[in-house]
């Protein structure tokens, strides 16, 4: 009797191997010239590390850095979904700010009439009181004394 042959049948390509996927994209980084930045960028890396240095040494930078993760860290503390009404609440204000047009009613003054109806006027109120809020809010919080911000963030102490 025969002995059966294994055979492995290969499936047929439907696309690019990996290494002809890699020698496209060589080829492509090679045309815009990114191969050449990278190779520049690698030769040059002692010249290009005192310009970085140099530059983040400087106190603005410096500034700015600590800057921009004191916002990532108030960013990180925010919900999304409370982040979201806010943003476009402010986009429909900014909006409704845009488009007023004053009409004929209310083209001067109310008065002191008017500002005294302008008090029992209960829309009004609602709309100025989260206003308000947010005020106070804001005022004791520019009374607090400043502290290190990764202090205030995460609750450890920091040596000075």
């Amino acid at each position: 009797m025969a002995e059966r042959l294994d055979y492995d049948v290969k499936p047929t390509p439907i696309g690019p191997d990996a290494r002809e996927e890699l020698d496209t994209l060589l080829e492509t980084l090679h045309q815009r010239g990114v191969l050449r930045f990278a190779n520049d960028l690698a030769g040059s890396h002692d010249r290009l590390l005192k310009v970085l240095v140099d530059g983040m040494s400087k106190e603005g930078s410096l500034n700015a850095i600590q800057n921009l993760s004191i916002l990532g860290m108030a960013l990180s503390r925010i919900e999304p979904a409370q982040f979201y009404k806010i943003v476009f609440a402010f986009q429909s204000a900014f909006g409704a700010v845009s488009r007023y047009k004053p009409d004929d009613k209310h083209d001067e003054a109310p008065g002191v009439t008017g500002a005294y109806k302008m008090l029992h006027d209960d829309e009004l109120w609602a709309a100025l009181m989260p206003i308000i809020e947010g005020l106070k809010t804001f005022a004791s919080g520019l009374d607090k004394e400043a502290e290190k911000p990764i202090t205030a963030f995460s609750g450890k102490q920091t040596e000075q």
